[in-house]
Order: C-alpha cells, then structure tokens, then sequence
C-alpha cells in the first residue's frame, strides 16, 4: 500500500508566500508581469499559468534583419522592396522584365567551333555569347586557353550574330585588354576574392559577371560585389555555380536556397551556372528550371558542337539539339515567372 505520505498534494505557490501573489514574475504590487510566453497558436490569450523568467521574442527578432547581417556590403543591398538594377551590356538587359540566357563552349578552341555555335544558340533564343579565352585549369597539362586569339574570335562571333560577349578575364594586368573585345568581364570562381583583379576590371567600365566562390557563403559574394561597386562600378551581375561540398554526386552543390535570398536582400540581377553547378549534361536542363523557379534573372550555360570532343568540360556542356530542348522546355516557366513579377510589382 503507498504511504499516504508521498500523495499527499504539494502545497500552492500562493500557500507557500503566506497569501502574496503566486506569480514568480510580479516582485511587488504594481510591477508589470515580464516574459510571458506568447500564445501558441496564434491566438489571443495565454494558456493560463505559464510564464518564463526568460524574455520571448518573436521569429523575426531572433532572426535579425538582413541588413544587419550583411552590413558590409550596403551599396548592393536592396534599399526598398522594388530596388534592382539593371545591368546593360551589348544592347541586352540583364534583371529586367526578360529572362536572359548566355551559352556557348567552356573554351573557344577554333573559328569553326565558336562561330557555328554562336549560331545555333542565338537561333535557340541566347542573347549573350560566352566562352573563354583564357581558362583557369586545375591541371597546368590542361588547355588554358587561345588567349589574345581567342578574344578576336569572339568579337568576330559577335559581328555576326550581334550576340553580346561574356568571357572570363584572370589577371589585373589583363582587364583592359580583355574589355576592349569584352561586353561583360566575367570574374570566375577562383578570383573572387582576388581583389587586386576587382579593382583593374570595374575600372574598365565593363559590366561584371561575379561567380560565387567554391567556398563562399553568401555574405563572402556580397562583400566582392560591394568592393566592385566601391571602385565606381555599379554594374555587377551575381552567378550561383554552386558549391563545394562533402556531396561527389555532382561536380558542386547547386545551392539554390542562394538565389532566393540575394533576390530578396540585394538590388543586383542574378543569374545560375547549372552547368559548373551539375558537372554532368544529363542535370543542367534540370537544375536551369529550378534556378528559373528560383526566381533567378538568367543563365550561363556551356554548349558544345559534339561535347564529347571538347577541349575542356565537355562532360557538363550541351549537346545543339539538347540546348534547344532545354530552351524550349524552359519557356512556359520563364511565362510563368514574368507573370508573377508583375503580380507582385501590381501589389507593390
């Protein structure tokens, strides 16, 4: 039989303080009760009895704002929700109303190879032209690029197709140079944070491409775009490539959590590479709706006349037939997007 004793009911908080009130939070007659725990599920009551001696705040305090927590980088942030700049670059508009595609080899290798795939993507709807001259290899037994050759080729490419031109450019030394031939200086990934080259490319006054770092956080890109900015270039385009990770699966891993957060806090266009992001063609078609979905202002794509002879990436670079496919497939979803745009710019 159990002791009596040990069920006999604990005596009442307001039975222990002799009559005072039994709230542990109200030290005095007249004090206001401090760190009630706010209703649960939305409503306007609190469950009765419970407290906590540990002050609640809400979600988006705990969170902080964006602004505090990308500080650093004030000039590319957003200062209303319809803040965003446009980037012109070879008659195109990157981040307003039109979904811009850029495509084209890894490497320019030959007049042939880049001038026949100049054609085929700007008849399957690319506006922007990219491919590089100078390639920045893991391997120094890997092409590293045709160099002063390469950029003339591109520039021929551009008279006849009136593609804009996009390619990579690797030193400081380098930037005037390449923005004689260049409409938009790509910086890749390797050499964003490689400021010195920062500083040489927003001097020519050329639009930049900035690529996410394999190890960058989203904070780590804001602050290379806001040294840009601060070198008197106002004209910079974000790419997510994706990211290095524990993940062998793919070449990197696609965040695509990024482009809906530099959309939300930064006025610059951003833009996604599924290819580098991918490693693998089968993938990119793929990955180029969600960053679309994403809400993201474009793509940067490799395509390659036959893929599995390229000089450089050719296991990640499409097929003429599967570029086609992918821009034809991506088309309702860019529909899509645009109308949502002007919804949400009507409600604004």
């Amino acid at each position: 039989m159990m002791d009596e004793q040990r069920i006999r009911p604990l005596p009442s908080l307001e039975q222990q303080s002799g009559g005072r009130s039994a709230d542990p939070l109200v030290l005095e007659e007249g004090h206001p009760r401090q760190g009630e725990i706010p209703p649960f599920d939305g409503g306007s009551a609190t469950p009765s009895g419970l407290v906590s001696a540990v002050p609640q705040r809400s979600g988006a305090q705990v969170g902080g704002g964006w602004k505090d927590q990308f500080a650093d980088a004030p000039d590319v942030l957003k200062r209303a929700p319809d803040d965003k700049t446009v980037v012109w670059a070879g008659g195109v508009a990157i981040g307003g109303d039109a979904f811009v595609t850029m495509a084209g080899p890894c490497s320019v290798e030959t007049e042939r190879q880049l001038m026949e795939t100049a054609e085929r993507v700007a008849g399957a709807g690319a506006r922007v032209l990219r491919g590089g001259a100078f390639k920045p290899r893991s391997s120094p037994y890997a092409f590293q690029g045709l160099g002063l050759e390469g950029l003339k080729l591109l520039a021929r490419a551009r008279e006849a197709t009136g593609l804009a031109i996009v390619t990579e450019v690797m030193a400081a030394a380098d930037a005037p140079m390449v923005a004689e031939y260049a409409d938009i200086l790509q910086i890749g990934s390797r050499s964003m944070e490689n400021y010195a080259l920062l500083e040489a490319a927003a001097e020519t006054g050329r639009p930049i491409l900035l690529k996410r770092g394999m190890v960058a956080t989203v904070a780590d890109l804001l602050r290379s775009a806001q040294c840009v900015v601060s070198y008197g270039n106002p004209d910079v385009i974000l790419c997510e490539r994706g990211i290095r990770t524990f993940e062998t699966a793919t070449r990197n891993t696609f965040d695509v959590a990024a482009i809906v957060v530099l959309k939300e806090i930064s006025r610059l266009p951003v833009i996604a590479d599924p290819s580098h992001a991918a490693g693998r063609r089968s993938l990119v078609p793929a990955l180029a709706r969600s960053a679309v979905a994403a809400g993201a202002d474009g793509l940067i794509v490799e395509v390659h006349p036959d893929p599995d002879k390229a000089w450089s990436d050719g296991e990640q670079s499409l097929t003429f037939a599967e570029f086609g496919t992918m821009m034809a497939d991506l088309a309702p979803w860019c529909e899509l997007r645009a109308s949502c745009k002007t919804a949400l710019e009507t409600v604004a």
